[in-house]
C-alpha cells in the first residue's frame, strides 16, 4: 500500500504512442491489481474485489451497466477496480491534512491530486473569512445548515443537487426533504447528461428510459453503437456485446473516433481473450463528424422509406416488407406527416445535407442500410456523444423513429438503449429528483406524507448556476459529485458559487467543489458503497436501478474508515429534522434507524414498487415494468409511440476552426481522475492534450508536440480560453477535435445548451487554435 502523492505532478508533457486496437486484455487486470494494491492493501483490497456487484454484495459505484444474471466472481472491470480501490482506501484525509492546506493552496492543486489523498473522515467547516477549514461537530454543522436555510426569504434560494452515486433510499428522502422545505430546485447530473434521452423518450414512447434488458443485447440481429465508447466507459457492456457478437449479432459503430474497445476486445475472463485473438466487435464502422447523428438517421429512414415504396422487401425473414406497416397501423401517430415531410427534399440536397453534416459517403450509407434490411432484431445504444448537442433531443427522437418504422420497440432483441454513465443516476430520477416532477408523483407524495408539495418547476442545474450568479440561491447543499468540475463554463461556475452565502458537500473524498466556495463552506463526510452500514436495527442495505430499469440491493462490505462518518440516509434524515423541527410529522429517526421503513414508504409513492422490501432481497432485484417493452403500450399523450419530424441541422464550423468534443481519458470516471495515462489512446503522464487529424494539422500549420492555447468562439462574443495544450496528431473525423474534461469545461459557455433538455452542448463546441500562451 503506497502513500498520497505530496506533490503534484506535471499532467502537460504527455508521451504519446500509437492509439491501440485492442481493449482490455492482460494489462487492465495488472492495472486493475496495481491499483487496489496502492490504496487498499491486499487484505481489505481483496474482499471489496469478491463483493463488487455480486447478489450479496455491493454495487459498483461506478457506471450503470447491468449485471448478467449469472455473475462472474470477477464481476468488475479496471474502472469499477479503481473506483472501489479508492472507495475502500487507507488513505485519510484529516484535521491535520486540512491544517497544513490553506483552501487557496487546494484550489491550486490538480483534481488527480486532491482525489488521491484519500477518504474524508470527519466534517469540516470553513468560517467567513477564513482560509483553511476546521474541525466542526455534526450537531453544530446541522444546526449551521438549518439556520442558514431559515433564514432564506424564501425556500427557492436554496439547491439541493444530487450526484448518480446517491442510494434510491437517500435520494427519495432528499426530495422529500426538499419539497417539505418548499422547493423543487433538485438539479442533478442526469441534467448534464441523458436529460436529452429523458425529454425525447417521454415524448416518443412515454417513458424516458430504455426499453432493453440484457437479453435483448444478446438476442439482436444487429447492435447500433453511437456517440459511445464502451471501452472506456462501461467497460462490461463489453462482455455483454461479446456474447451477442458470438450468438450472431452484427455491430455498427458510429463515432468520430476509432476506439480500441469496439475493435477488439480480449475478454479477461476467457482464454481466448487472455492467450488468444479476442473477438473482433465492430462490422461496420462509420467514422462521422461531431454532431451528424441527425442527419445519419435521418438518411436510413428515408431510404427505408423510399426502398418501401420500390416494393422492395428486407433479407430477413422471407421477403418481409421493409417497414412493419401493421406495427405502424396499430401502435403509432404520426407516421404520414413524418414521411411526407422526410421525402419532399429532392434528392440532390438531401445528399449535399446529409453528406455535409456526416461526412460519410453514399456508399458507406448504403452498406449501413444493408445491415438494417438484414436485420430483423435491432437495438441502438447512445450516450453522450449524442446528448450533448444543441440538436439532441431531434437527434434521438430521429433514432425512435429508425426503430418504429420496423417494429423494434416491445419484442425480444429490440428497442432503444441510452448507456447511463453513473450507477443510480436513473434510480435518483424514478425516486422524484427531478426539477419538474410530474402532477402524479406529487399527488402521490402529498398523500402518503399528508403536506401540500411544491408545484413550481425548480432550477436544472444550468439554471442553479444561473440562479447563484444572480443572487437568487443563496445556499448551495450536494449530495455527492463534483458539482464545479462537472459543469460547463468553469469560469462562471466559480464565480456563481463564490456568490453563495453557504455552500455544503456530502462527500467520500476530495475534489474541487470543495475549495470553491461560498461565503461560508461545510464538508460532510458519507459512507460510500462499498462501505458497512450499521444503524440502530443493525446492517442495513441499499438498493440501485441499473440502465436498464434493475432494481437490486447493495450492501457494503468493509469497516469505514472512521468513526465520523455518516450514511446519507442519516445525514438527510439528520438535517431534515434540524430544519423542519420537532413537529414535522415525517419519522425521520425511524428511517434512520431501519431502512426497509424507507422502502415500505417508497412502494406507496412510486409505481412498480410493489412489495419492494421482499423483491429487494431477492438475488439479483427485480425488472421495473416498462409498458413501451413489456405491452407495446405507450402511454404518451396520443396513446401511442409517435413519429416525429426532426429536419436535418448539424454544427456549422467557420473556416479554419475545429470542431472539439470533451471525453473521458481511460483513467478517469466522470470528474474523477484515477491516473495520467490513456493507454488506448496512446496518451502517457499526461492530461493536457488535445487530439486533431493530421490532415488538419496540416491545414492549419501545426505540427505534432507544439502547444496551442484552445479558444472557444460563441454568440456571445467572449473568448473562453483553455491554454496550453499539447497537439496530438490523431485519426478522428476531419475537422473534428477532441480533448478530456473537465480541463475543458471552461469552453462550453454556460448558455449553449440543447434545445428542450437544456443539457450543455459539451460535444460541439466551435473553437480556434492560438500560439501557447504558456499559461
Amino acid at each position: 500500500m503506497s502513500t498520497a502523492p505530496s506533490e503534484d505532478p506535471r499532467q502537460d508533457d504527455p508521451r504519446v504512442e500509437a492509439p491501440q486496437r485492442e481493449a482490455v486484455g492482460i494489462p487492465a487486470i495488472v492495472n486493475s491489481l496495481r491499483v487496489v494494491g496502492e490504496q487498499s492493501g491486499p487484505k481489505r483490497g481483496l474482499l471489496t474485489l469478491v463483493s463488487v456487484n455480486q447478489k450479496q454484495g455491493f454495487d459498483c459505484p461506478g457506471c450503470a451497466w447491468p449485471e448478467p444474471d449469472h455473475r462472474h466472481p470477477a464481476e468488475f472491470c479496471e474502472n469499477g477496480a479503481k473506483a472501489v480501490a479508492e472507495e475502500s482506501t487507507r488513505r485519510a484525509v484529516t484535521r491535520e491534512f486540512f491544517a497544513r492546506h490553506t483552501v487557496a493552496d487546494l484550489a491550486e492543486r490538480s483534481g488527480y491530486w486532491l482525489g488521491q489523498q484519500g477518504r474524508l473522515t470527519e466534517p469540516m467547516y470553513l468560517a467567513d473569512g477564513a482560509d483553511r477549514y476546521q474541525p466542526i461537530g455534526w450537531d453544530e454543522a446541522l444546526g449551521l445548515i438549518a439556520d442558514e436555510l431559515g433564514a432564506l426569504d424564501s425556500p427557492d434560494g436554496a439547491a439541493f443537487y444530487t450526484s448518480g452515486r446517491t442510494s434510491n433510499e437517500a435520494a427519495f428522502l432528499y426530495q422529500l426533504f426538499a419539497r417539505r422545505f418548499g422547493t423543487n430546485n433538485l438539479p442533478d447530473c442526469s441534467n448534464m447528461c441523458h436529460e436529452s434521452s429523458g425529454f425525447a423518450l417521454t415524448e416518443t414512447l412515454g417513458i424516458g428510459k430504455g426499453s432493453v434488458l440484457l437479453d435483448d443485447i444478446y438476442q439482436a440481429d444487429l447492435i447500433i453503437v453511437a456517440g459511445q465508447n464502451p471501452g472506456t466507459n462501461h467497460p462490461r457492456m463489453l462482455t455483454a456485446l461479446e456474447k451477442a457478437k458470438r450468438a450472431g449479432a452484427r455491430i455498427m459503430t458510429v463515432n468520430p473516433l476509432p476506439e480500441a474497445g469496439m475493435q477488439r476486445f480480449k475478454n479477461p475472463q476467457a482464454a481466448r481473450g487472455l492467450i488468444g485473438r479476442g473477438t473482433q466487435l465492430t462490422d461496420l464502422f462509420l467514422q462521422i463528424r461531431v454532431g451528424g447523428d441527425l442527419a445519419l438517421f435521418s438518411a436510413f429512414n428515408r431510404l427505408l422509406l423510399q426502398t418501401a415504396e420500390q416494393g422492395n422487401t428486407s433479407e430477413q425473414g422471407g421477403g418481409t416488407d421493409v417497414i412493419d406497416r401493421t406495427f405502424i397501423a396499430e401502435h403509432t401517430h404520426g407516421f404520414e406527416e413524418f414521411a411526407e415531410r422526410l421525402l419532399e427534399a429532392d434528392e440532390e440536397t438531401f445528399r449535399a445535407d446529409v453528406s455535409r453534416a456526416t461526412g460519410l459517403s453514399r456508399e458507406q450509407i448504403d452498406e449501413a442500410l444493408a445491415m438494417v434490411l438484414a436485420s430483423k432484431r435491432i437495438v441502438v445504444c447512445w450516450a453522450m456523444g449524442l446528448t450533448q448537442h444543441k440538436h439532441a433531443v431531434p437527434t434521438i427522437r430521429e433514432i425512435v423513429n429508425f426503430l418504429l418504422l420496423r417494429g423494434n420497440v416491445g419484442r425480444p432483441g429490440a428497442g432503444v438503449c441510452p448507456v447511463r454513465g453513473h450507477s443510480n443516476v436513473q434510480g435518483d430520477r424514478t425516486m422524484g429528483i427531478f426539477e419538474r416532477p410530474a402532477p402524479e408523483f406529487l399527488d402521490a407524495l402529498a398523500k402518503e406524507f399528508d403536506f401540500d408539495p411544491p408545484r413550481e418547476p425548480g432550477f436544472d442545474t444550468v439554471d442553479t448556476i444561473r440562479a447563484m450568479r444572480d443572487g437568487q440561491v443563496k445556499v448551495f447543499f450536494a449530495v455527492g459529485g463534483n458539482f464545479v468540475s462537472a459543469t460547463p463554463d468553469t469560469h462562471a461556475t466559480e464565480d456563481a458559487m463564490r456568490r453563495c452565502r453557504l455552500t455544503v458537500h456530502v462527500s467520500t473524498k476530495l475534489n474541487r467543489s470543495h475549495v470553491i466556495t461560498g461565503t461560508r463552506a461545510l464538508i460532510l463526510p458519507a459512507l460510500a458503497r462499498s462501505d458497512r452500514d450499521v444503524q440502530e436495527s443493525g446492517d442495513q442495505f441499499v438498493t440501485v436501478e441499473d440502465s436498464m430499469g434493475m432494481v437490486h440491493a447493495s450492501r457494503g462490505k468493509v469497516a469505514p474508515l472512521s468513526a465520523e462518518m455518516r450514511s446519507e440516509v442519516a445525514i438527510i434524515c439528520g438535517l431534515a429534522r434540524r430544519v423542519l423541527g420537532a413537529d414535522d410529522a415525517v419519522p425521520w429517526e425511524q428511517f434512520t434507524a431501519d431502512y426497509d421503513r424507507i422502502r415500505d414508504r417508497i412502494e406507496h409513492v412510486v409505481p412498480g414498487f410493489d412489495d419492494f422490501n421482499e423483491r429487494a432481497r431477492h438475488p439479483g432485484g427485480f425488472a421495473l415494468p416498462h409498458a413501451p417493452r413489456d405491452e407495446r403500450t405507450f402511454p404518451t399523450a396520443t396513446g401511442k409511440a409517435n413519429f416525429s419530424v426532426n429536419p436535418i441541422t448539424a454544427p456549422e464550423v467557420p473556416e479554419g476552426r475545429l470542431l472539439l468534443q470533451t471525453l473521458r481519458s481511460h483513467d478517469q470516471f466522470n470528474t474523477t481522475i484515477y491516473g495520467l495515462d490513456d493507454r488506448y489512446r496512446g496518451i502517457h503522464d499526461g492530461r493536457r492534450v488535445i487530439l486533431i487529424n493530421p490532415e488538419d494539422c496540416t491545414d492549419l500549420g501545426l505540427t505534432g508536440g507544439q502547444y496551442v492555447d484552445v479558444v472557444s468562439e460563441w454568440a456571445d462574443g467572449i473568448d473562453r480560453r483553455a491554454p496550453h495544450f499539447k497537439v496530438v496528431e490523431y485519426p478522428t473525423t476531419r475537422g473534428c477535435a477532441a480533448a478530456y474534461y473537465p480541463e475543458t469545461n471552461v469552453l462550453v459557455p454556460l448558455d449553449s445548451t440543447a434545445d428542450v433538455s437544456n443539457t450543455p452542448t459539451s460535444k460541439s463546441i466551435v473553437v480556434r487554435l492560438e500560439p501557447d500562451s504558456g499559461a
